[in-house]
This record gives structure tokens, C-alpha cells and sequence, in this order.
């Protein structure tokens, strides 16, 4: 029998010897489910098949949320919150979809989102030797564009063409290994029903980030293909039986990010340069759309859903800001790349393929600093949220990229991700002009202000017109909130574009070329660098505890397994469940903690009792939003909508003992939908009737 490294030997038990004190953490990858461990942690066995069937009835929205199908009609349960936009895309002056909320007596009456794409998981191949390959021997820009190419030839490969489908490249385990997934794809979601705000989002900021809370933060949307409601013969059943304390829940969703894989020195930087950045720039644009919202209540209720975002994103800035200055946690994470260094010392020849990719990252502290501004500013968050500006580049770059071969593209416009870019371009969507404004003269503020008014960049991107004035004349004189127009530029590709007038367009040709040179500056000297370390680092952990380590979160699909369980915060014990009674209770009729009209009326109606939310020991983190909470038996429970103020750390770590997932009840939602809004049709399908 031939004997493993020696590495492995020594360290494999030391880097898991806290794994049973943290039995259920984990975003584990459908293929590779440590079903031995939930067995052990929870007493329950998952077969293939259940797991299976969890895994295609689960849903990823691109609004970086997830969902669960709940009928065989296309119905896809989601939060209300992960619908804000689609919302307030059908809203108008004289209705507010997101204060009153949406329903209706009929699919006819079903309203289409747009923009927005739902997917299905149907399968998953590793092609990490084929990424490899493709970079071996290849440093900074070149090693980024080979893995490119690479990934997008795989992702035209694996799809073959077919509009039904999606595929996607992902790298796990900071760069040791991809996987393609291959994903149903519906382009038609269309809302069926979303509660009113004050009754999702009930408590506000306030209770954000806690628990108990007393929301019903569901929404139902439908998938349409050719025109009619799509078939989904594989959904979850429907439950609304009461659950218990310590009952097993599994969460199937897409998590968007994690960075727990990452080094000390990362974190650090995180800590010293992104974050401080991201919540200054939060903070300004947050304080902008409260005034804002002050000279009107229409201009209100346009930045209402846009405020939820900045707020809750500050929240979660300021839990990552205060978990990296915690010397406590930053001194363990120390220790423990040390141990692993020190293993890796074992097997010398091992050692000398891997090198000292850590002392590597800390070189690139000084590209780091010097590049990131200038990279956030002009590319990763120009335009500031304007949707005039991000239609307008895309075109532009669509144009260019599209007359090019594919090897050569950005990776975004690759063959494979064309079809959901031009859905984005092309779909039906409303514009508010004195918002557009204020995003971009945000954005445009802080660009000059952030690198200063002599830089060249700064001059080129603000000139002598200064914020206010630029971003006046490029909103009041583009044609781009027309789809017909936004479509004829997509159509015409490169020929239209340069013959367009259009101020917007001709703003982001005469930029475009500074925030380029600004992505391939990051790539080159930070990003590729970071990347091509990683993979090394991973390739340690992999010697190490190979499958047994679950990749950070890639906003890709992932199962994660608790149970039902409250915690203790210091002297005081947190219970599992809330009530629906308990709303009542806490309702003063005032914002926060205002509830709507035809819930007061339905009050006598309700069952007391009916479990409003509740709390699990599940592993999520932001992109969980929506996610399908099922039970044992592979019925759907609630879904989940936040997590609690220790979840926030998620991001870097576990507490078993505090981290907590919140979600809403299907008992509840089932109770709301048929005795406060009358929808029986949507209950008996929901329930099979």
C-alpha cells in the first residue's frame, strides 16, 4: 500500500482537531457533501437522492439571492428584499409596489422583472487540469488572460451553445480547483406576490441584524418559458407543520463570498485600505439619500429600496471592520498560517514546489496601496450605481469586445455570458433621472476627491464641469432609458457606437481607456500576483485535509446543515421562535414597528400561536437570502432572510455557539397568504390542493 505524504500523515489531525467543536460549520459543494458528518452531527443519513433533489428544486437569482421551487407551476419562493428592484421597476408615481406590496388573481396578471435571471444547478465537472494548463508557466496579466480564455472556451464547451442553459467556471479553495456548473436558465421571471414593506421588513434597521424579530420577508415569483408558465415537476413539498427545538435544517443556497481561506496579510489589507474606503463612501451616499428623500415623498419612495441596500451593506461593513481589529482574532488566524507553514516545512520537496507564497502576498502591501483607489474609482465602482452609466459602458465595451476573438475579450463578454448581458441591455426598465443624478455626481465627487483634482484621471473623468454640473448634462441628455435605443446600439454593435451623439456614450468612449488601463495596472501587479499565491497556499491546504475543507463561498450553490436552536447572549437566553401574536405585541403603529392596514383588520383572524421566524445553527453569509430551509424529510420550512449580529463575522469565521441564520416560516407565510390577503389559489398550489 503506497503511504501518503508525510505532510498529510503529520498534519491532517491537527489542522481538523477542532472540527467537532464545530460539527455543523461548512458551505459545502453538492458533490461533496460530508454526509458521514451530518450523520454523526445530526442523526440524520442523506441519500443521493434527496440531495439531488434538493439541489435542483434550489434557485440563484442575478440579483445575488437565492430561492427554493415550491410547485410544479414554476413558483419559486424568495425574499421580498431580493425583489426590491424588480419592485420598484413596475412601480409609478401613483403605486408603490414596495410600500403596498403585489398580488394577483391570475397568472395573466403576472408581472415580468426585469433584468432579472433565475438558474437551476443540473451538474457539476471538474476541469481544474484544463485552468491549470492553461497558465502554467505565465505571470501577472498574461497568467490572468490565459485562465480567461481557458474558462470561457470550457464554458462554451460544457453549454454547447444551448440558450436553456448557462455554464460557469468557478474557482474553489482560492485557486486549487475548478469546477464548470451547469445551470438551467429562465430568462422570463415574472412577480406573483410580495407583502408591504413595513410588514417584511418589520422592525427596520433597528432590528436588522437580530432576533427576535417579526417579519415576513417572502415573495413568490414565476418562471415562464415560451410564453407560459414553465413545468418544474422536481420542487420541494410544501410544510406547515410546526418545527421543534434541535430539529435538523439543511439551507440549499448560493452564498456569495467568504474570506476565510485567505491569509493574515489579506485580512489586513482588507482591514487598513478596502474597508475604511467602502464605509467612508457608504456613509456619504447613505447621508445624500436621506436628504434626498427629504424634498419629496416621491423622491422617497424611488431611493427607498436603493437606502435599504446602503444601510444594511454599512451594518455588514462595520461587523467585518470590527472583527479585523480584533487583535484576539487576527493573532489565532496567525497562528495558524504558522502551523501550516511549519507543516509544509515537513516535506521538502513539496515545500520546494509550493516556495513562500505567503511572503509573496506581503510584497504586494505597496501595489496593493497604490493601486486599489484608482482601481474601486474608475473601474470596479464607476458610475456609482447609475444605471444610465452601467448601460452605457456595457454597450460600449459589448461593441468593442464582441469585434474581437474571444481569446482576447474581458471575461464578461465571453460567447457564453452574452445572452444575460444583452437580457440586462434590452429589458424594460424604468429610470429615475434625479436619482441617476445623484449616483453619478456621488461617484464623480469622490473619484476627484479620492485621487485628487491634479490627477489625470481625476481631470479626465470630472474636467472643469465638476460633479453636479457633468452629471446634470449626461442624465438630461442621454436617450438611454429608451430600450429601443439601448437595443439598436447593441444591434449595431462597433458602427453604432461611434456614430452615436449621445453624451453618455461618448462620456464612457472618451474614458473607458483610463479605467481599462486601471484594470489591467490591478491585474498585473495585484490581482494575477494574489491569484497565482493563492493557488499555491491551496494547494497546501488540499495536501492537508483535501475534501474534508469546504471551499469559501462563490456565490454558487451550497448546502449547510444546523439545527433549529436559539444561543446565549450573555446571562440572557435567546429562544429559537418567534410567534405571530408577538408582531401585535411589538407594533406601536410608528415606523419601525408599523404594521399594515389589513393585517390589523385580519388581527382576530390569525393564529397566535403560528411561528413567525425562527433561528438555526446553519453556516450563511450574504447570497443566502431566499435560501430554502428544509427538514430531514426534504420539505421546505421557511426560507431564510438574515442571519444575527455574530453572523456578520461569517465572512472570516464560525461560532457555532452564536452564529445564527433567521428565517421566515412557510407555517406563517402559508397563514398571511390565506387570512390577510385572500390568496387561496396561491395556497392550494403551494399545498397541492
Amino acid at each position: 500500500m503506497r503511504k501518503p505524504p508525510l505532510i498529510a500523515l503529520v498534519a491532517a489531525g491537527l489542522l481538523l482537531a477542532g472540527a467537532a467543536a464545530r460539527a455543523e460549520e461548512g458551505m459545502w459543494t453538492f458533490d461533496e457533501i460530508p454526509s458521514a458528518r451530518v450523520e454523526q452531527s445530526l442523526g440524520v443519513r442523506l441519500d443521493q437522492a434527496w440531495l439531488d433533489h434538493l439541489r435542483d428544486a434550489s434557485a440563484r437569482l442575478t440579483t445575488g439571492c437565492s430561492g427554493a421551487v415550491v410547485s410544479a407551476q414554476g413558483l419559486v419562493l424568495t425574499n421580498q428584499h431580493c425583489i426590491l428592484d424588480c419592485e420598484q421597476s413596475l412601480s409609478a408615481t401613483n403605486r408603490d409596489l414596495i410600500a403596498d406590496g403585489f398580488m394577483v388573481d391570475a397568472t395573466s396578471q403576472e408581472r415580468t422583472c426585469p433584468g432579472l435571471q433565475v438558474e437551476m444547478l443540473q451538474g457539476i465537472a471538474d476541469v481544474t487540469g484544463m485552468i491549470f494548463g492553461s497558465s502554467a508557466g505565465k505571470f501577472g496579466d498574461d497568467y490572468v488572460k490565459a485562465r480567461e480564455d481557458m474558462i470561457a472556451r470550457v464554458e462554451h464547451a460544457y453549454c454547447k451553445g444551448d440558450a436553456k442553459y448557462r455554464c460557469q467556471v468557478i474557482s474553489f479553495y482560492g485557486g486549487g480547483l475548478f469546477k464548470v456548473y451547469k445551470y438551467r436558465r429562465f430568462a422570463d421571471v415574472r412577480l406573483v406576490f410580495a407583502p408591504e414593506f413595513d410588514i417584511a421588513f418589520f422592525g427596520g434597521d433597528e432590528d436588522n441584524f437580530s432576533f427576535p424579530r417579526h417579519d415576513l420577508d417572502c415573495a413568490f415569483l414565476r418562471l415562464y418559458e415560451d410564453g407560459r408558465p414553465a413545468a418544474t415537476p422536481t420542487h420541494l413539498s410544501w410544510s406547515t407543520e410546526p418545527l421543534k427545538a434541535g430539529e435538523a435544517v439543511f439551507v440549499a443556497g448560493s452564498p456569495g463570498a467568504t474570506e476565510r481561506g485567505v491569509t493574515v496579510t489579506q485580512m489586513q489589507l482588507d482591514r487598513d485600505v478596502v474597508l475604511p474606503i467602502s464605509i467612508r463612501q457608504h456613509e456619504a451616499l447613505r447621508d445624500r439619500l436621506l436628504a434626498f428623500g427629504r424634498q419629496s415623498a416621491e423622491h422617497r419612495r424611488i431611493a427607498a429600496d436603493r437606502l435599504f441596500e446602503v444601510n444594511n451593506d454599512l451594518k455588514v461593513l462595520r461587523g467585518r471592520a470590527a472583527i479585523l481589529g480584533d487583535d484576539g482574532f487576527l493573532g489565532a488566524r496567525a497562528n495558524e498560517e504558522l502551523a501550516l507553514k511549519a507543516r509544509l516545512a515537513v516535506d521538502a520537496k513539496f515545500a520546494a514546489k509550493i516556495g513562500d507564497p505567503w511572503a509573496e502576498i506581503v510584497a504586494l502591501r505597496p501595489s496593493f496601496n497604490d493601486d486599489y483607489l484608482v482601481w474601486r474609482q474608475l473601474e470596479n465602482t464607476a458610475g456609482g450605481g447609475s444605471q444610465l452609466f452601467s448601460w452605457a459602458r456595457t454597450l460600449v465595451r459589448a461593441a468593442l469586445e464582441r469585434a474581437i476573438p474571444q481569446a482576447q475579450r474581458l471575461p464578461e463578454f465571453a460567447d457564453s455570458r452574452l445572452p444575460l448581458v444583452r437580457k440586462v441591455i434590452v429589458d424594460e426598465r424604468g429610470t429615475y433621472p434625479e436619482l441617476e443624478q445623484l449616483y453619478l455626481a456621488q461617484w464623480l465627487t469622490q473619484t476627484r476627491d479620492g485621487l485628487g483634482a491634479p490627477a489625470p484621471a481625476a481631470a479626465a473623468f470630472v474636467g472643469e464641469e465638476g460633479p453636479d454640473a457633468l452629471a446634470r448634462r449626461l442624465v438630461t441628455g442621454t436617450r438611454l432609458a429608451d430600450r429601443e435605443v439601448r437595443r439598436a446600439l447593441w444591434d449595431g454593435g462597433l458602427a453604432a457606437i461611434g456614430q452615436s451623439d449621445d453624451p453618455m456614450i461618448q462620456y464612457v468612449l472618451r474614458t473607458d481607456p483610463l479605467s481599462r488601463a486601471a484594470r489591467r495596472l490591478w491585474e498585473d501587479d495585484v490581482q494575477g500576483p494574489i491569484q497565482e499565491a493563492g493557488e499555491r497556499i491551496a494547494r497546501v491546504r488540499f495536501a492537508v485535509a483535501g475534501a474534508r475543507l469546504y471551499p469559501d463561498a462563490t456565490y454558487s450553490p451550497r448546502l449547510t446543515f444546523g439545527k433549529v436552536a436559539g444561543w446565549e447572549a450573555g446571562a440572557a437566553s435567546v429562544a429559537p421562535f418567534t410567534q405571530l401574536g408577538g408582531l401585535f405585541e411589538r407594533a406601536t403603529g410608528a415606523e419601525p414597528y408599523r404594521i399594515p392596514d389589513r393585517w390589523l383588520a385580519a388581527h382576530d383572524a390569525l393564529d397566535s400561536r403560528t411561528v413567525m421566524n425562527f433561528v438555526t445553527t446553519n453556516d450563511i453569509t450574504g447570497g443566502n437570502s431566499g435560501s430554502p430551509v428544509v427538514n430531514a424529510r426534504g420539505e421546505i420550512v421557511g426560507a431564510a432572510f438574515d442571519g444575527n449580529k455574530a453572523s456578520i463575522a461569517g465572512e472570516f469565521t464560525y461560532d457555532g455557539s452564536a452564529n445564527r441564520t433567521v428565517a421566515v416560516s412557510t407555517a406563517v407565510i402559508g397563514e398571511a397568504l390565506s387570512k390577510v390577503y385572500g390568496r387561496t389559489a396561491l395556497v392550494g398550489e403551494l399545498e397541492r390542493r
